[in-house]
């Protein structure tokens, strides 16, 4: 919780530029953005979903 009340401490102008930081680090270090279309997920259609169970899974009884 302490970084969330850190960043509402920040202004805006201050968050933009780490943001702006963190994606020249990332282009300089060899990362690669790739734009997807408006409209497209970033989800390959082909691989099966992952779902996140949250919780306890139910008694299966046999």
């Amino acid at each position: 919780m302490a970084r969330k009340k850190l960043q509402d401490e920040l202004s805006s102008e201050t968050r933009q530029k780490n943001i702006d930081a963190q994606v020249a680090a990332f282009l300089e270090s060899g990362g690669k953005i790739q734009e997807i279309p408006k409209g497209q997920s970033g989800m390959e259609g082909n691989k099966p979903r992952v779902g996140i169970v949250l919780g306890n899974p139910p008694n299966k009884e046999k």
